[in-house]
């Protein structure tokens, strides 16, 4: 597809961009401030003001927007809606907009007359400016103009037009590629990335691709000169389009096989002698070279600075704020390495999900965009906490405290996750039906990358990562929002920290498991919330609990009846009693034997 060019009142204001192919199907608006290609120089032309679409034979149809204040001139007549072809042009305020075919990247143009020379950039960089005050001038801007720029494409319009304005010389100026896996082909094409030239017409010179492949696979850059040998008729005229060419490799990674071409005109010396000019090219040409060297490192380090900022936004999808911390400043082998840690481990369940699926069966996508809601209120306040996402299990989630730094509060951590949790789903339960339960133990455990030399994730192993599962379990049993295991309630209790209200459910063993806990609810009663257990309620529930345990079960019996008949544990135990007539069974020793749900 061709160009635009737009051309302001002064030399600066211009920019070239490449139309999309018409096999894109995509349309480009053209404005001042909120378009695809924005003019921010002309105050006439309308935030959004002309709309292009791309049609067969390098055409382009142009529609004024409804919303734009200032006509649009097109050959001499207001004109809202027209069609473009290359080489014609049409007005919007004091901007001129050009459409003008590309020229492709050859080796037609080869010489036989053509001389080559090669710059060493070590030496370049040694060399001072001969014009260091306007060299400087540009250089200074050319940090802001590059930085600014959101994307590649962006980022290139912006060189290439800054190169065209530091080199006088210059008839146009071009960004290309060589595909770095076929470099060696001599025979693989060129790609232009970006191309700008002074003229919107026909003569605006082609890329020698021999030339860019030359420079890319030395990684030097090089001149080539091929400037006619005067006539006898006209002996100090140069050729129409360009005589010499220049190309300087990006030596970086993040730019592999790019380069910087640059085209001109020489210019006759003092004497008006074109071939002593010719001969003094390669020196004259030099800060060009130098020029041009800088800018395309300035390219190498944002590109770079870019990717490196992709790859961490796409680490930060995989790791936690808190593990990404501590990749600050150590080897990433050293950090996820397995080790033993003390952790909090909550397991965090969305209820119901197997009911709203059938339910919603003609409208998953909207039932996956409500559980994608669910989890992210998981995942969001575990992150807050410095928690790390250990895994997901179906509509459930795991997190974990006290790696990979050491987090001395890490169950008091947990909790205030867990409230958090609850108190942002009540919401979403009264909207969506949803309920969560959440399960957190603490001990020791061995956190870090873990699987294997297929796969690996970062996640905790051990018995207190089951334990934290089987009391995520019992919530569903016992009606709880929130159970913790015996280590994690004392540790609430021992920090100190108002807003924990703990009470104790049972001794329990769960499915599974050969040794028993004790379970523990923690309460987490809501606003407007009518169903709330006082301190001397919980202090009944407790002492029942005690008396089940030590085998007294009618005593239990008739605390538990004084408890009020929308507390769902207290139904628990009740029915285990009544189930035994208020009798412990011979081999009773205190612990409830938890099914597995």
């Amino acid at each position: 597809m061709p160009d635009l060019i737009a051309q302001g009142p002064e030399s600066e204001h211009r920019w070239r961009r490449e139309l999309p192919s018409i096999t894109e199907r995509r349309e480009v608006v053209v404005g001042r401030a909120d378009a695809d290609w924005n003019v921010p120089w002309d105050n006439k032309i309308s935030r959004t003001h002309v709309r292009l679409a791309p049609e067969t034979d390098s055409r382009v149809e142009v529609f004024r927007e409804p919303s734009a204040r200032n006509p649009v001139f097109f050959r001499g007549k207001k004109a809202d809606h027209f069609t473009l072809v290359p080489g014609e042009h049409f007005v919007i305020g004091s901007t001129t907009f050009t459409l003008a075919n590309r020229p492709a990247a050859s080796d037609a143009n080869l010489r036989p007359d053509l001389t080559e020379h090669e710059f060493d950039h070590v030496l370049l960089r040694r060399r001072s400016f001969r014009d260091a005050a306007g060299r400087i001038e540009m250089l200074t801007r050319l940090p802001d103009l590059i930085t600014s720029s959101v994307s590649d494409e962006e980022l290139l319009v912006r060189v290439t037009n800054a190169l065209l304005q530091a080199t006088p010389a210059a008839s146009a100026v071009a960004v290309v590629s060589v595909d770095a896996n076929v470099m060696e082909d001599k025979n693989c094409s060129l790609k232009m990335l970006h191309y700008d030239c002074r003229f919107p017409d026909s003569r605006c010179p082609s890329v020698s691709a021999r030339l860019a492949r030359k420079a890319i696979e030395s990684r030097a850059s090089v001149l080539h000169l091929w400037s006619a040998v005067a006539s006898e008729t006209n002996p100090f005229t140069s050729s129409e389009e360009s005589d010499w060419a220049f190309c300087v490799p990006l030596r970086s990674e993040a730019c592999k096989g790019w380069a910087i071409y640059v085209t001109g005109q020489l210019l006759p010396d003092e004497s008006g002698h074109l071939q002593k000019s010719l001969q003094a090219a390669p020196e004259t040409l030099e800060d060009d070279v130098k020029f041009a060297e800088l800018v395309g490192t300035m390219i190498a380090n944002l590109r770079q600075s870019h990717s490196l900022e992709r790859r961490q936004a796409a680490i930060r999808r995989f790791f936690a704020p808190v593990v990404m911390e501590a990749l600050a400043d150590r080897q990433i082998a050293d950090v996820l390495a397995p080790r033993e840690a003390d952790l909090s481990v909550m397991f965090c369940d969305l209820r119901d999900f197997s009911k709203h699926s059938e339910r919603d069966a003609d409208q998953l996508l909207d039932l996956l965009a409500r559980v994608s809601d669910a989890l992210g209120i998981m995942t969001h306040r575990i992150l807050d906490t410095d928690g790390v996402i250990g895994d997901f299990h179906g509509d459930a989630a795991m997190g974990f405290w006290g790696w990979p730094l050491e987090q001395r509060d890490a169950a008091v951590r947990a909790a205030q996750t867990a409230k958090a949790i609850v108190a942002e789903s009540t919401q979403m339960t009264r909207e969506d039906g949803f309920r969560f339960g959440i399960g957190i133990a603490t001990g020791r455990a061995v956190a870090g990358q873990i699987g294997t030399v297929d796969q690996v994730k970062v996640t905790a192993f051990g018995p207190v990562v089951n334990l934290a599962s089987r009391l995520e379990g019992l919530t569903k049993l016992f009606g709880a929002k929130v159970i913790v295991d015996d280590k994690t309630a004392l540790a609430l209790q021992a920090s100190g920290e108002d807003g924990f209200k703990m009470r104790k459910l049972a001794r329990v063993r769960p499915a599974g498991m050969e040794k028993e806990i004790v379970a523990w609810e923690m309460l987490v009663p809501q606003e407007n919330e009518m169903n709330v257990l006082s301190h001397e309620l919980i202090s009944t529930y407790e002492a029942s609990v005690d008396a089940m345990t030590a085998g007294d079960w009618q005593r239990a019996y008739d605390l538990l009846h004084s408890m009020p008949s929308w507390d769902r544990p207290r139904d628990v135990l009740l029915s285990i009693i009544l189930r035994n007539d208020c009798v412990p069974p011979d081999d009773w020793d205190g612990v409830i034997e938890m099914p597995k749900l």
